[in-house]
C-alpha cells in the first residue's frame, strides 16, 4: 500500500529552523516526483517546493526561495524540506505528495500544482510564533 508520512513539524520562534521529513513506503521512490505543499487556516493549499525523481529539478515558491531547501534520499525513501529563517506566515499544515513520472527523462521537471499529485500524506503542523 502506497503511503507517505510527514514528520518534523512543531512550534518554533521566528528566525528558527525545522527539517521536515517525508517517508514513503509501498512504492519505488525513484520513479516519483515529490512535492511539499502547505495549507494555512482559511487559505487554499499551495505548492511550497518540489523535486524531480532524479533530483535534477527543484522548484520553490517565491515566498520561500532562499530559506527552504528540498532534497531526497531515494535509498532511504525519504524526502526532506529544510526550513530556515522561518516567519509567522510560514505557519500551516505541511503535506508531502507524489506523482509518477512516465516520461523516462532524467531531466524532467516537477510540478508545483496540486492536481498533478496522486498520493498525499496526512500532514504535519508547523507553527512559527514567539
Amino acid at each position: 500500500q502506497l503511503q507517505l508520512v510527514e514528520s518534523g513539524g512543531g512550534l518554533v520562534q521566528p528566525g528558527g529552523s525545522l527539517r521536515l521529513s517525508c517517508a514513503v513506503s509501498g512504492f519505488t521512490l525513484d520513479y516519483y516526483h515529490i512535492g511539499w505543499f502547505r495549507q494555512a487556516p482559511g487559505k487554499e493549499r499551495e505548492g511550497v517546493s518540489c523535486i524531480s525523481r532524479s533530483g535534477f529539478s527543484t522548484r520553490y515558491a517565491d515566498s520561500v526561495k532562499g530559506r527552504f531547501t528540498i532534497s531526497r534520499d531515494n535509498a532511504r525513501k525519504t524526502v526532506y524540506l529544510q526550513m530556515d529563517n522561518l516567519k509567522p506566515e510560514d505557519t500551516a499544515i505541511y503535506y508531502c505528495a507524489a506523482y509518477r513520472d512516465y516520461s523516462g527523462n532524467d531531466f524532467s521537471i516537477c510540478s508545483q500544482e496540486t492536481y498533478e499529485y496522486d498520493f498525499w500524506g496526512q500532514g504535519t503542523q508547523v507553527t512559527v510564533s514567539s
